[in-house]
C-alpha cells in the first residue's frame, strides 16, 4: 500500500480530505484533529441535526433516546448529568472541538447547560480516552464537534418549535463559503414554563413547580486559508443558562435558582503537507455561575473558573505503512468561589504529552498504540496508555479490540473545598478491555461489544469523624456488560426504511461492599424505526430501562421501577425547503422517574417548522 493509499485510508474514509496529487484539497473542515483518526479504531456514534431535532428537548432527551447512556435528571430541564458503562458523571468526559470542558470545580458536566443545537455533529464514544482526550475519558466521552465548509456559497437554515408547558424553541444558522474563506454563525433560543403535571403511582400528584428555564447560545467559526498548504480558524461559543430548581411542597419550601454563563473560544493554525500535518491551537474556556437560595433575593454563592490552553497536534507518515502522532499540551486553570462555594482563590498549572503509533498492515488491518504522560501540579498523575487493532476480516464479519489506562483528575472541589477538600488524593485510575464484533449480512449490521473496566482510588465525599464531609480514595469498581446494536436500512424507490435497535447490559459493582453502584440500571434498551415516502417521514422512538439502584445498599424500596416509553412524530417536507413536524413524547403515559422524586413528563406534543434557505 502506497503513502497516498495510507492517506486516502487515512483521512478521507470520513470525508475529511481529498487528496490529489502532492496537494491536499480541504472540503470540509473538522475542528476536533484528532476525530477521524479515532473513528479508524474506536466506533463513535454520530447524532446529526437531522436526529437531534427528534428529541428537541435538550441534549438530556437526545442521550436518552439516541445512545446506551444513562441519564439522570433532576426534573425536565434541571441539574442532568450522564453515566457510560457504569461510571459517574465525572468519569465522563465532554470534548468541544478537541478541548475537554469537563467543569474545574465539579469535574462533571451539566448536560442542561450544554446547548443541543449549534453543533454540526454530536458524537458518542464509549470507554476510555484519556490518551487523547484528558482527564474524565474513563466511561466515555462525547463530543461537541464543529466543522466548515468550503465552495458552498451561501446556506441557511431557520427550525422552529412550540411544545408542552409553554415551551418555545428556535434555531437559526447560516453560512457562506468559497475555496479560501469559511463563515458559519448560529444562535439557540429555548425558554419553558416546564409546569408539568404528573399522576404518580399511589394516587399522588406531581407538579413541577418552579421548574422553569431558560437557555441562549450563539457560535461563530470562521477559516481562512492564507498559503496552499496552510489555514487559520477561529470558533466561539457563548452560552447563558438559568434554571430554577423544582419544589415539592409549593409555597412551604423555599423556591431557588441558578444561573451560568460559559465562554469557549478557539483558534487554530493548520499545516497540511502530503505526507505530515500540525495543528497547533490555542483555547480559552470560561465557566461562572451563581446560585440563589431565594428566587427574589441576592446571589447566595457563585464561582467563576477560567481556562488558558496551549496544544499542539504533529502526524507524520514514516512511511506507507508507519503514521506517528505526538500531541502536548499545556493549560492553566483558575478558580475563584464565593459565598458558600467555599474554595477561594487557587490556579493548578497541567500538561501532558502524548504519543500514538499507527501501523497500517494492509488495506483491512490497522493497529494503534499511544503513551501518555500527564503533569498536574501537586498531584501524581499515572503513565497512561492504549492499545487498539481493527481487523476487516471478511465482508461479513470486522473484529476491533482496546485496551487502555485512563484517569481522572481530582477537581478543585475535591481537593480543596472547605471543609472537606483532600489535597492528598491521587487521580481516579481505570484500566479497560473492549472487543467489538460487527457482523454484515445484506442491509443488516449487528455490533457485540463486551467490555471489562476495573476503576481504583475512586474519589468519594464520605462523613468525616469532625461531622462534615470530605473526599476520600476509597471505592474500588468492577464494571463489565454487553453494549450490541442492530441495523436495518433499506431503499426501493420513494420508500426508505431504517431500523435501529440497542441494548445494553451494564454490572458496575462497588468491590468493598458488592453492591451496584447507584443510578446504574443492568438493562437498557433503545429502538427506532424511520419510515420515508416521497415528502413524507413517520418516525417511532422507544427505550426500556431496568431496575435501577438510587443507593448504595440496594434497598429495593428506594429503587426506580422499570419503565417503557414511547415517542413517534411525523415531517412533511413541501417545496423542497419547507418541513412541518408534529410529535408525540411518551404516547402510553408512562410514569417515570430517572432521580428519585423527580418524575418526568407524561404525555406531552410538539409542533415544528424547518426551512432552509
Amino acid at each position: 500500500m502506497d503513502i497516498k493509499r495510507s492517506l486516502v485510508l487515512f483521512f478521507s474514509s470520513y470525508g475529511c480530505f481529498l487528496f490529489g496529487q502532492e496537494k491536499a484539497i480541504d472540503t470540509v473542515y473538522l475542528f476536533d484533529s484528532q476525530m477521524n483518526k479515532v473513528k479508524l479504531f474506536h466506533h463513535v456514534t454520530s447524532i446529526t441535526n437531522e436526529d437531534a431535532e427528534k428529541n428537541s428537548t435538550n441534549l438530556s432527551e437526545l442521550l436518552r433516546f439516541q445512545s446506551p447512556v444513562y441519564i439522570k435528571e433532576n426534573g425536565r430541564g434541571a441539574v442532568s448529568s450522564p453515566s457510560f458503562r457504569g461510571t459517574t458523571a465525572q468519569q465522563t468526559a465532554f470534548v468541544w472541538n478537541g478541548i475537554n470542558i469537563n467543569s474545574s470545580f465539579l469535574g462533571q458536566g451539566d448536560i442542561n447547560n450544554i446547548a443541543l443545537f449549534g453543533y454540526d455533529q454530536i458524537g458518542i464514544k464509549a470507554g476510555g480516552g484519556s490518551v487523547i482526550y484528558g482527564s474524565g475519558a474513563i466511561g466515555g466521552s462525547i463530543h461537541l464537534n464543529n466543522n466548515l465548509d468550503f465552495n458552498r456559497g451561501f446556506h441557511a437554515s431557520l427550525f422552529s418549535e412550540l411544545a408542552s408547558f409553554n415551551t418555545y424553541n428556535n434555531f437559526v444558522k447560516g453560512a457562506y463559503s468559497n475555496d479560501k474563506f469559511s463563515f458559519k454563525v448560529s444562535g439557540n433560543h429555548s425558554i419553558s414554563r416546564n409546569d408539568y403535571k404528573v399522576q404518580e403511582n399511589g394516587g399522588k400528584s406531581y407538579t413541577n413547580d418552579n421548574g422553569q428555564y431558560y437557555n441562549t447560545d450563539v457560535n461563530i467559526a470562521a477559516a481562512y486559508k492564507i498559503a496552499p498548504h496552510h489555514q487559520i480558524s477561529w470558533i466561539s461559543e457563548i452560552f447563558n443558562g438559568r434554571q430554577h430548581y423544582p419544589v415539592h411542597f409549593g409555597n412551604l419550601e423555599e423556591k431557588t435558582k441558578y444561573h451560568t454563563q460559559n465562554i469557549r473560544s478557539l483558534i487554530s493554525w493548520d499545516w497540511n503537507k502530503l505526507r505530515f500535518s500540525n495543528s497547533f491551537r490555542a483555547a480559552y474556556t470560561e465557566e461562572n455561575f451563581q446560585y440563589f437560595d431565594n428566587i427574589d433575593g441576592p446571589e447566595t454563592s457563585g464561582g467563576a473558573g477560567k481556562n488558558y490552553i496551549l496544544k499542539n497536534d504533529f502526524n507524520y507518515f514514516l512511511n506507507s505503512k508507519w503514521n506517528i502522532n505526538i500531541i502536548g499540551e499545556f493549560q492553566v486553570n483558575k478558580g475563584n468561589g464565593e459565598g458558600t462555594s467555599r474554595i477561594g482563590r487557587i490556579s493548578r498549572n497541567a500538561g501532558s504529552i502524548a504519543g500514538l503509533l499507527r501501523y497500517f498492515a494492509t488495506k483491512d488491518l490497522r493497529f494503534e498504540a499511544g503513551i501518555k504522560k500527564d503533569f498536574v501540579e501537586d498531584i501524581s498523575s499515572p503513565v497512561l496508555f492504549s492499545f487498539s487493532g481493527k481487523w476487516n476480516a471478511a465482508k461479513w464479519y470486522d473484529l476491533g479490540i482496546n485496551v487502555s489506562r485512563n484517569f481522572r483528575a481530582p477537581s478543585f472541589n475535591d481537593l480543596y473545598w472547605s471543609p472537606g477538600g483532600n489535597l492528598n488524593l491521587k487521580p481516579e485510575t481505570s484500566y479497560q478491555f473492549e472487543l467489538r464484533n460487527l457482523f454484515k449480512l445484506g442491509d443488516v449490521k449487528l455490533s457485540i461489544a463486551p467490555y471489562y473496566m476495573n476503576i481504583r482510588d475512586m474519589i468519594r465525599w464520605l462523613p468525616a469523624a469532625s461531622g462534615y464531609y470530605a473526599a476520600f480514595n476509597t471505592s474500588r469498581v468492577e464494571s463489565y456488560g454487553l453494549e450490541s446494536q442492530l441495523e436495518f436500512e433499506k431503499k426501493l424507490g420513494k420508500h426508505i426504511l431504517k431500523t435501529n435497535l440497542g441494548y445494553s447490559y451494564t454490572k458496575s459493582t462497588d468491590l468493598d461492599t458488592q453492591k451496584q453502584l447507584m443510578y446504574v440500571p443492568l438493562h437498557k434498551l433503545t429502538g427506532s424505526i424511520d419510515y420515508q415516502y416521497d415528502f413524507v417521514k413517520i418516525y417511532v422512538q422507544g427505550m426500556f430501562n431496568g431496575l435501577t439502584y438510587t443507593d448504595s445498599n440496594e434497598k429495593r424500596s428506594e429503587a426506580l421501577d422499570p419503565y417503557f416509553v414511547m415517542n413517534a412524530g411525523v415531517n412533511a417536507t413541501f417545496l423542497k425547503n419547507y418541513t412541518v413536524g408534529f410529535k408525540v413524547n411518551n404516547i402510553v403515559n408512562e410514569t417515570y422517574y430517572t432521580m428519585l422524586s423527580y418524575p418526568l413528563p407524561q404525555r406531552n406534543y410538539r409542533v415544528s417548522l424547518n426551512i432552509n434557505f
